[in-house]
This record gives C-alpha cells, sequence and structure tokens, in this order.
C-alpha cells in the first residue's frame, strides 16, 4: 500500500541497487578553485557504467583542517563493478585530470580499517617520473607513517599517496520524481540532491546530480543493452500502453545514489524524498526496479522514510 508525505503518494516499491567495488580520494590544492576544477575534470563522463568507464562524483569540499597538506580539498568517489575495473579508471583519470591540474595533490580518503583493499594507485602513477620519481613517508600524527610518491613535473611536483582504500559498496539507489511541469520537477530535484550531499559517503554521479534520461535494460535494437525508459516518458504515456505516468504528471526526473554502504545510501534517499515532497506540483515518489532479476539490493521506500 502507498503511502503519502506532504500530500504526496510514495508508491510502495523499491529501488533495486547493485553491488560494485567504492573509493574515496581527497584532492587538495593552492586554493579550493583548483580543487574543484581537478574534481570535476576527474569526474567527467562517469555518469553510469551502461557507457562509462566507472561511475564517480563529488562528495563534498573537504576543509583544511581535514586535509593532510593543510590545504583546501575536494572529497571525490568512483566505483566500478569489480576492483580491477574500479583500479584502472582511478589511474587513468588521476593520470589524465589531477596529475595535469595545476598545484594539486591526492590523498587516500578510506583509510586501511574501512577498506576491504587497498589499491597501488600511487605506485602505478609513479612511472609518469620517469625514473626520478622519489619515495617519501609521512605521518599524518595518528596513523601510522604512510607512504607518498613525489613524481617531477614542470610546474613543480605532484605529490600522490601510495595506496588507495576501495571497498565493496552499493550503487543505483534511486527515486523517480514526478510532477505537473518541468519547472517544479526541476525545482524539487534541485533541493532533493541539495539535501543528499549533505549525507557522508555518497554522490550522485549524473549531471548535477539528475537524470531526465532515465533508462530501461534492453532495446528494440539488438545494437543497445539500454534505451529510454518508455515507462515513465510523459510525452507517449498516451500512445504508449504500458505507460506508468500518471495522468497529472508532465515531467519526471530521477536521482541516482552511489554510497560506501546501504545505510548512507538509504538515508540519502529518504533526505532526498523528505526535500522533493515539499516543492508545491509534485505529485507522486517512484523508484526503478527490475523485479528483483539484477540487483543484489532492494531498496524500499517506504523502509527509507520510516528511519527518519
Amino acid at each position: 500500500m502507498s503511502l503519502s508525505v506532504n500530500g504526496v503518494e510514495i508508491e510502495d516499491t523499491f529501488a533495486e541497487a547493485f553491488s560494485m567495488w567504492g573509493s574515496r580520494l581527497i584532492i587538495t590544492a593552492k586554493n579550493s578553485k583548483w580543487a574543484n576544477i581537478a574534481a570535476l575534470s576527474m569526474t567527467g563522463y562517469a555518469t553510469s557504467v551502461i557507457m562509462c568507464d566507472c561511475e564517480a562524483g563529488i562528495e563534498r569540499e573537504v576543509y583544511e583542517s581535514e586535509t593532510m597538506d593543510g590545504r583546501p580539498g575536494v572529497s571525490v568517489m568512483m566505483f566500478g563493478f569489480s576492483r580491477k575495473t574500479l583500479e584502472e579508471p582511478m589511474l587513468k583519470r588521476i593520470g589524465q585530470c589531477v596529475l595535469t591540474c595545476p598545484s594539486t595533490s591526492v590523498y587516500n580518503g578510506l583509510s586501511k580499517d574501512q577498506a576491504d583493499e587497498m589499491l597501488d594507485i600511487g605506485k602505478g602513477i609513479r612511472f609518469f617520473g620517469d625514473g626520478f620519481q622519489v619515495k617519501m613517508r609521512m605521518s599524518d600524527g595518528i596513523c601510522e607513517r604512510k607512504r607518498f610518491w613525489r613524481i617531477p613535473v614542470m610546474e613543480g611536483e605532484f605529490l600522490i599517496e601510495e595506496k588507495f582504500g576501495a571497498k565493496k559498496a552499493v550503487a543505483g539507489g534511486n527515486f523517480l520524481i514526478m510532477g505537473d511541469s518541468s519547472q517544479t520537477v526541476l525545482e524539487a530535484g534541485e533541493k532533493a540532491v541539495e539535501a543528499i550531499h549533505k549525507v557522508p559517503g555518497v554522490v550522485t554521479p549524473f549531471p548535477g546530480g539528475l537524470c531526465r534520461s532515465g533508462s530501461k535494460v534492453g532495446s528494440k535494437y539488438a545494437f543497445l543493452k539500454a534505451s529510454t525508459n518508455t515507462s515513465f516518458c510523459p510525452s507517449i504515456k498516451n500512445i504508449f500502453q504500458s505507460s506508468r505516468v500518471p495522468k497529472n504528471v508532465d515531467s519526471i526526473l530521477e536521482i541516482v545514489i552511489n554510497g560506501l554502504d546501504l545505510e548512507s545510501v538509504k538515508t540519502a534517499m529518504a533526505e532526498g524524498i523528505s526535500a522533493a515532497v515539499e516543492v508545491k506540483g509534485v505529485r507522486k515518489i517512484t523508484a526503478v526496479n527490475f523485479a528483483g532479476k539484477l540487483g543484489k539490493f532492494q531498496i524500499w521506500l517506504k523502509d527509507c522514510l520510516g528511519g527518519l
């Protein structure tokens, strides 16, 4: 049975999420401008593993008091279906988007006791130094001394931690915001993403956290493994027999959430939904699933909201 929150119907359904590997890294720079530039470059074209090499997003900005080198930073999270499919894009994206960015350094954001495995990311990046790279040890004042690599670059030196933590994580938590207009749904989506980003340990990988082109598995075209989710496209609701778009809904946006653990994803979904239903004109909240055939996790909307 569906429930109602602030007069908005919350469908009694679940988001089907997947088991993935996740990692967190901290990019620091001379100032927040350059830390954000590096983070945005690194997380570009990383919305969905349907077509991208990974899924990634910015978790939050990090204060100088929180970073190892006392500089402003940005926390970035990356996800892949296996250790290997996580490690490869980490190496490539750090090498192409952070190593190249003025004044940046990169540190592990997932400690050994939080991680399931430690990846040799810095150890791989060091080869760019062409034999002039230098290994060093440094303590953060609390934990054991850590290994870093100093790599000569034209600007000066690039510093990167040797090992980065990775753990089994959760990707694909989601909900759909249905509203009476595109303006309504966009406003609700923006408020939802803002609320979600206050939850630690999660990211929203799509542009601005919002996806207007939700997909389904398969297509009438054999060469496509995914295509537009026709059941939730308002423009064809009167001609598509299996449409799930209510009569009073003219626009829908999807929010996808990846996190380092299931509880963080559930909390983020609850916070996002609660923020979205405060916007006048939102008619219904539902979620995307594949009848439990693809994803390991079934995150029921009513269970998420019951935790608030």
